[in-house]
């Protein structure tokens, strides 16, 4: 790199939040930016001519896109998120394109999942909504005594591991589930089949990446082996539940309460100020008009040390890559 300075495509820049972090670490690690607010698009793919790389946020790459980020000679797709399925991975690897995700430390979403949890078994939503008319009356939010839940954990990594961990100070019975087991965990958790979680749990959370062995994994089936009026929390990604079957769920009252800060093709909706637009999403729609379901846009992971390792991981790992290193957040 001394030679040719690493020349990077920011898309999706956010100047409110990650401006100050992009300039900064740039500086810092002698990287030149092209930027872009716009999601990245064949109509405005160009800004990326010469660069070496491009960065995203949580925007649809999809083949068509790769194949001409090909053409540009683009080595590398960095998504300033952990999650990665919205990038054609498969595609990207059979053109030679790297891809990378980003890191933060997993205490914001772990304490939101909590935060989560203890709203819906209290019915918060109802509560500030009746606040906001100044309804004060008592009748259908008598809550449940959070300590004697027993919680399901669906997915031990890092952020699975600090919901359980977290949660051991409420003292309730913590169940979990994972593919790869931790033993630091099981001082805190018992590991569990899927089934007995579903079967057991008062409370439900979900915390593991999504994948084709786990598209939709808590679907009709897998819903009526719950506990009736059980409370589902999903912080990790929406396709890990079938909607379809979730509002069904909910409608019959399978469902006691559900608190969504992800939700299937959110794409396009979350991070845009739709106010007074027609949603083009009516699972979403009909999710946020239910008086016992919180939904929130995708908001879990944002605070402002995790916006911060969020840019540094994302022009980190161009660097690494570019100057043909050990890339640590490479998935591809």
């Amino acid at each position: 790199m001394a030679n040719k300075k690493l020349k990077v495509c920011v898309f999706n820049y956010r100047e409110f939040d990650e401006a100050e972090y992009f300039h900064k670490i740039s500086e810092e690690l002698e990287i030149e930016l092209v930027i872009s607010t716009e999601n990245p698009t064949l109509a405005n793919i160009h800004l990326a001519n010469e660069c070496d790389c491009i960065s995203i946020i949580t925007t649809p790459v999809d083949a068509a896109l790769i194949k001409k980020l090909h053409e540009m000679n683009i080595k590398l797709i960095s998504t300033r998120t952990i999650g990665f399925d919205h990038i054609d991975i498969q595609c990207a690897k059979e053109l030679g394109i790297q891809v990378s995700n980003a890191s933060y430390p997993p205490d914001g979403v772990a304490d939101y999942a909590i935060m989560l949890m203890l709203m819906a078994c209290r019915h918060m939503k109802r509560i500030m909504e009746r606040a906001a008319i100044q309804d004060f009356s008592l009748p259908g939010l008598k809550g449940k005594d959070f300590a004697k839940l027993t919680i399901g954990i669906i997915g031990t990594g890092k952020i699975g591991q600090t919901v359980i961990r977290h949660l051991s100070g409420f003292g309730n019975e913590i169940l979990a589930y994972s593919l790869y087991e931790s033993e630091e965990i099981k001082q805190y958790a018992k590991y569990v089949s899927l089934d007995e979680l579903l079967n057991r749990c008062d409370i439900i959370s979900l915390h593991a990446p999504v994948d084709e062995t786990n598209h939709h994994m808590l679907n009709a089936t897998a819903i009526a082996k719950m506990k009736d009026r059980v409370i589902i929390i999903n912080t990790a990604r929406g396709a890990l539940i079938d909607t379809k079957a979730l509002l069904d769920g909910i409608e019959s009252g399978k469902i006691g309460a559900a608190a969504l800060d992800v939700i299937e093709n959110e794409a396009g909706l979350y991070y845009n100020d739709l106010e007074s637009k027609v949603l083009h999403n009516r699972d979403l729609a009909a999710l946020k008009n239910y008086p016992n379901v919180i939904v929130t846009p995708h908001m879990a992971f944002y605070t402002n040390s995790a916006i911060q390792d969020m840019v540094y991981s994302s022009l980190k790992s161009c660097l690494l890559e570019i100057e043909g290193k050990e890339n640590p957040w490479r998935v591809n």
